[in-house]
């Protein structure tokens, strides 16, 4: 564990806490580690989600499928982020999407109920934890807050404008690589993979993109 100290200690979940506190934490809040294979699920709709998962290595799509295999990405998480702490704060603890490893990924799980309940020491450190936490949840609120706005676009230029626009601001650059690739990206936005190409296509000819696999620049219009 000792070798992902400094990726844990750059993690949200952790911000503010030193590596040695980390390391104090850990086993108090019965961290566990597991390994899955690129393309395994790490929760499907209606398991039981009590822990908040952290990923040391690899990355993760928090997804929604159908009845018919249509597919909905609704957030890609890498290395240092956490994911499943609203379904773990449910009185249910049922998750309401997917979570599977984009790539081989290592997961580590810690206890929600012990990160929310002070230990009897009351170190300080557990109290930033607890900050810590609620400001990732409230973090993700507002990044599915966006996803709306990019759905809620009515063409598919409008919803590549909106979300293109954002990853710029977001890089403080008019150059800035996106996390998708094509089909993820056509995921994301739920648009027709073909159809969100050819848009891409006119964009960059009418000279207000260019772009390069998953590698934009904004032109001045």
């Amino acid at each position: 564990m000792k070798k992902y100290l400094k990726l844990l200690s750059k993690s949200e979940i952790f911000q503010g806490i030193n590596e040695n506190e980390i390391l104090q934490m850990l086993n108090c809040l019965s961290g566990k580690i597991r390994k899955y294979k690129k393309g395994e699920y790490i929760f499907t709709v209606g398991d039981k989600v009590s822990s908040v998962a952290l990923i040391l290595e690899g990355s993760v799509h928090i997804q929604k499928e159908d009845y018919w295999g249509n597919l909905s990405i609704l957030n890609k998480m890498s290395e240092g982020d956490t994911f499943g702490e609203a379904y773990s704060l449910l009185s249910s603890n049922k998750a309401e999407n997917n979570a599977v490893a984009v790539s081989d990924s290592l997961i580590l799980y810690l206890d929600l109920k012990k990160i929310l309940t002070v230990c009897s020491s009351l170190c300080s450190f557990h109290n930033q934890l607890i900050i810590n936490t609620y400001t990732v949840i409230s973090a993700k609120n507002v990044s599915l807050t966006q996803k709306i706005g990019y759905l809620s676009q009515r063409t598919t230029r409008e919803k590549l404008f909106s979300y293109l626009s954002d990853q710029s601001i977001k890089a403080k650059s008019a150059s800035f690589t996106i996390p998708f690739n094509r089909q993820q990206l056509a995921d994301f936005l739920a648009v027709d993979r073909s159809a969100m190409c050819s848009e891409l296509s006119k964009m960059q000819k009418d000279g207000i993109i260019s772009y390069y696999k998953n590698n934009f620049i904004l032109k001045d219009i």
